[in-house]
């Protein structure tokens, strides 16, 4: 696919940061563009952006109500797109939605690490279910899927639990290299590519909050406040002497940095994947920090658990992953 323009995409997660990213500059290009999310409001900003820019006559910009989850709500998504798209087809399919939390099959209860896995797991798979009837009927499509390099190395640090966004990851990655022979056998007018993406500056740390705790507060329950400060201990920080105030601050501040300070912009890396999808890539790697990882991991496998691995990856890209 060498150009999207009167292309129809349909985008998870577009309420901000790479979702967001890829809905302005698929607009750009002159493709129309459905979207979901969970926040109407966070839409409402995604499409006014898109609308900056004069939009070629026709050109339609859609925002649904669906948490990718839950089938139903991708079914009814899938619906109002027939209707408010006047069509029946789609050309591209972007898996893109995704949340983090649930770390720990010990200390985290299971509906936080179900609701981490449904997302980034289930969220990809009844996406591509829910709209595979759509690609089948455009004369190309191509899905893409994103993952993580915690797709292909499942840590953030060696004194952090990782294990529900890990194994979705995982998961996304492995259904994503499998469904490429399925669709060269059964829909060969359909391609497929995994985007495996570094640290990108994104909401996903505050987002992913709000998500798993069903409130909109910036502030941290007593019971998050305890989680952060273990959270901090495995990381190798002293939190004998900081107050919940101090907790709370500090939580605030990373997920400030994690979007503000991220080595690649959402922008940037939105402009890669379209990049790679008009390339034929199946493999999408995104930033400097995902390259080399994916180096070192290919190379040396048997230490990528290790201490040693973890902080001289840390010493070579400058990035604290937890």
């Amino acid at each position: 696919m060498k150009e999207f323009a009167g292309k129809i995409a349909v985008i998870t997660g577009g309420g901000t940061g790479m979702g967001r990213e890829l809905a302005r500059q698929l607009v750009a290009e002159g493709c129309n563009v459905a979207m979901c999310d969970v926040s109407a409001e966070a839409m409402a900003e995604t499409r006014q952006l898109c609308e900056a820019e004069k939009l070629p006559q026709g050109l339609r910009i859609t925002t649904h109500i669906a948490d990718v989850a839950i089938e139903d709500q991708l079914k009814r998504f899938r619906d109002e797109l027939i209707e408010q798209q006047a069509t029946d087809k789609i050309h591209l399919l972007f898996n893109n939605a995704g949340i983090g939390g649930g770390g720990s099959l010990f200390t985290n209860a299971r509906e936080q690490w179900e609701r981490t896995f449904n997302i980034c797991w289930g969220g990809v798979y009844l996406g591509v279910r829910t709209f595979m009837p759509l690609l089948l009927k455009a004369d190309e499509g191509h899905i893409i899927n994103t993952s993580s390099v915690n797709g292909f190395w499942a840590s953030v640090g060696p004194g952090v639990s990782h294990t529900a966004y890990a194994a979705a990851k995982f998961a996304v990655k492995g259904f994503s290299e499998a469904l490429m022979t399925d669709l060269r056998l059964n829909a060969p007018h359909i391609k497929c590519s995994v985007v495996m993406p570094g640290h990108i500056g994104t909401s996903i740390v505050a987002n992913s909050r709000k998500i798993q705790s069903g409130s909109e507060s910036e502030r941290l329950t007593d019971v998050e406040i305890g989680v952060t400060r273990e959270r901090l201990k495995g990381m190798g920080t002293d939190t004998s002497a900081m107050s919940d105030e101090d907790i709370q601050q500090l939580a605030l501040d990373r997920a400030r940095s994690f979007h503000d300070d991220a080595p690649t912009t959402a922008a940037a890396a939105a402009k890669i994947i379209l990049d790679g999808v008009k390339a034929g890539s199946w493999r999408i790697l995104v930033g400097d920090d995902a390259h080399k990882l994916d180096e070192r991991v290919r190379k040396t496998p048997e230490e990528a658990y290790t201490l040693d691995f973890y902080q001289s990856y840390r010493d070579e890209v400058g990035w604290k992953l937890a």
